[in-house]
């Protein structure tokens, strides 16, 4: 069954081309305002590349792919539905809420994280930070450990920023913050007991599903 996976690309290579992140953050945003309409939930966002944005145009925003659907000056608004917020820590969002944003890859541009699809698998629950005197290091535990499942030295997603993994247990996981990605993205707002997106590597839930 290893081998087919390779023999029949087809699925595979579709699949990987219609990836549309990598997990380097751009900048970070401000939740501006949040109303609700129906079990949806409208965000207005502020954000040094909210100007640049257009209507329908994909973005990650702490690694869930919302479609742009209004762009003004320095802010943009996107809809989640209610299945996004029920899988996904947006429904805990308020005026204030600092969030990571990433615009979708362009054809050409270089792979500095890994492929995202920008597809939360999971929440996952902040139950450690150690202060490693230069670094700090985060222990996630999640649920569904059978069908989600991570590797030392392979990729994770955490709230839309490729990380390494450091350490990998069924449902737990932990990875290594440097100063940048600390002081660059929302992972320094991360408490214990805080919720995070998880979105594990495609490659690996490619393998497991073909094994099945």
């Amino acid at each position: 069954m290893k081998s087919d996976i390779f023999n029949r690309s087809s699925g595979l290579f579709v699949s990987t081309f219609a990836l549309m992140f990598t997990g380097i953050v751009e900048c970070i945003g401000i939740i501006e305002s949040v109303t609700s309409e129906g079990t949806n939930k409208t965000f207005k966002v502020s954000s040094p590349i909210s100007h640049e944005l257009k209507v329908d145009q994909s973005v990650s925003h702490n690694g869930v792919c919302l479609t742009v659907i209004e762009v003004f000056q320095n802010h943009h608004r996107v809809t989640a539905i209610d299945e996004t917020l029920q899988k996904t820590n947006l429904k805990n969002w308020t005026m204030g809420t600092l969030i990571n944003l990433e615009r979708c890859l362009k054809i050409g541009d270089r792979l500095d994280g890994h492929w995202v699809q920008g597809h939360v698998d999971c929440r996952g629950i902040c139950v450690n930070v150690e202060d490693l005197n230069g670094s700090w290091e985060y222990t996630i535990q999640y649920e569904d450990a059978d069908r989600f499942k991570t590797v030392e030295k392979g990729s994770i997603t955490i709230n839309g920023i490729s990380l390494t993994v450091v350490d990998s247990q069924p449902g737990l996981l932990s990875v290594a913050i440097i100063p940048y990605t600390y002081e660059y993205t929302t992972m320094k707002d991360v408490l214990v007991g805080g919720e995070v997106n998880l979105e594990f590597d495609i490659i690996g839930k490619w393998v497991k599903a073909w094994m099945i």
